[in-house]
């Protein structure tokens, strides 16, 4: 498949409505951001629950209908990890609550964030055995795999960057993934894949050949922002397209060869600098980069 051409216009562009949670510091209504979205002619976003449950279900869903606007992923379900049966219980029970939004709002696939060590998250980890935490990750998708298929909801395993391994995610590259996928989903159904993040993965010498891996029937979701040099906070310092040091053409190739024809959706975490801006200026600067450097 040749590189889409991004310059000419943004209707491959979707925002992920994390990139403008907070304006000028503080929080920025979701109801409002899809407002802005549509006025600029975006056409597709990818909500956060917390963000949904704030505004409302049926509200939002009522927005994205009424502004045409498609979504090209919902964020997010995952963090499988459990110290009990009562713990394993909540976690299925939120997971499957994640997977009812996500169908109502019509999201093409709900991304799986797959969690750490238990506790990790909120400093008190209860153990150190990373492998048994995989499994337990492992076990979680198969259980939500199975309500995932009634529902017609595909799930996208989001490897994060080893530095979350601990507290958010003990999957951490494209091959680890797919290795779930292919235990779980051996016939390829499309309804287990990946979500592809450059914040991520970019450091992946495999990454080129574990995305031709993927191939079409698994790249469900692909996300794009900077790495800057310095980073100066772990979770909060993601970079805008173009200011950084990941080669997003490159990348955006290979998913592309890769059969991969859907939204680059863009997700910045920017406590200090892009969270602190009017929320039409970094939408705006959303689409320029979109064409320029992606």
């Amino acid at each position: 498949m040749a590189l889409r051409d991004f310059s000419q216009d943004h209707r491959w562009l979707s925002i992920n409505t994390a990139t403008v949670r907070r304006q000028l510091g503080r929080d920025w209504g979701l109801l409002e951001i899809l407002d802005a979205c549509a006025e600029r002619g975006i056409r597709a976003v990818s909500p956060w629950r917390d963000q949904v449950a704030a505004a409302g279900l049926a509200n939002v869903a009522a927005r994205l209908k009424a502004h045409g606007l498609a979504l090209s992923g919902y964020c997010r379900g995952g963090l499988f990890t459990y110290t009990d049966a009562a713990s394993r219980q909540a976690v299925r029970d939120d997971n499957r609550r994640a997977l009812d939004e996500a169908c109502t709002l019509g999201a093409p696939c709900l991304v799986l964030v797959v969690g750490g060590l238990p506790g990790a998250l909120a400093g008190r980890p209860a153990h150190k055995d990373i492998a048994l935490a995989r499994e337990q990750v492992s076990e979680g998708i198969a259980a939500l795999l199975a309500d995932a298929r009634e529902r017609g909801m595909p799930l996208a395993i989001e490897p994060l960057h080893p530095m979350y391994a601990a507290d958010r995610a003990c999957i951490n590259t494209l091959s680890q993934a797919l290795d779930v996928c292919d235990a779980l989903d051996p016939g390829r159904s499309g309804a287990l894949g990946v979500a592809v993040d450059a914040y991520h993965v970019w450091w992946d010498p495999q990454l080129q050949a574990q995305i031709a891996r993927a191939g079409r029937d698994r790249l469900l979701a692909f996300h794009v922002c900077d790495w800057l040099v310095p980073t100066t906070d772990l979770l909060e310092d993601r970079g805008m397209m173009g200011d950084g040091i990941i080669d997003l053409r490159r990348l955006r190739g290979w998913v592309d060869d890769a059969g991969f024809g859907g939204y680059a959706e863009v997700e910045i975490f920017s406590r200090a600098n892009w969270w602190q801006r009017a929320g039409g200026e970094v939408l705006d600067t959303c689409i320029e980069r979109h064409g320029r450097c992606v």
